[in-house]
């Protein structure tokens, strides 16, 4: 069935490509980092549009659950118990969010430092590092997850997320 729509997928995977750029091009301060950086901006602003106003299983509103849910499934998962569902998963709902946040604020730091008022201050390129480090943790963990899942739900994401389409839900699956 049909799951992630292609602007979801074309986002996910520009994003994947906008930050591997920007980190392969991380100790060039001329223009190419700073473009892909812009890049990564305008597609975390259309993914939270479509966050909102997208496909069913593209809102936030359908995957983003209680932080009691989300430990609930992560203590479910963590016994091998976690029902499989047919978006994202509440500790995958949580990491999307916390992708979103970490790209917005990466964004807006490294945005500040081409400002004349922040241009220079070590402080400010210190927590741009950081926040980049920080990233690179996330997509580790968002990897892990994603392969857990695939493990545990006999289930492949990553060509789901090319394709957009998964396995229909069966009786335990959460839609």
């Amino acid at each position: 069935m049909r799951v992630w729509d292609a602007p979801v997928r074309l986002l996910h995977w520009g994003q994947v490509a906008a930050v591997a750029l920007a980190w392969w091009c991380r100790n060039d301060t001329g223009p190419l980092h700073e473009r892909t950086g812009y890049v990564a901006i305008a597609l975390l602003l259309a993914r939270l549009l479509w966050g909102r106003w997208g496909s069913r299983y593209a809102r936030f509103a359908q995957f983003v659950r209680s932080p009691r849910a989300t430990l609930a499934y992560a203590q479910a998962a963590l016994v091998g118990n976690a029902p499989r569902y047919i978006g994202h998963n509440p500790l995958g709902g949580a990491m999307v969010l916390a992708l979103l946040a970490n790209l917005g604020a990466l964004g807006f730091t490294g945005w500040l430092y081409t400002t004349d008022l922040f241009w220079g201050y070590g402080w400010l390129a210190s927590l741009h590092q950081y926040l980049a480090w920080l990233l690179l943790a996330l997509v580790a963990l968002h990897v892990a997850g994603m392969l857990w899942t695939c493990w545990q739900h006999r289930e492949n994401l990553v060509r789901a997320m090319i394709t957009g389409e998964k396995m229909p839900p069966s009786g335990d699956d959460v839609a």
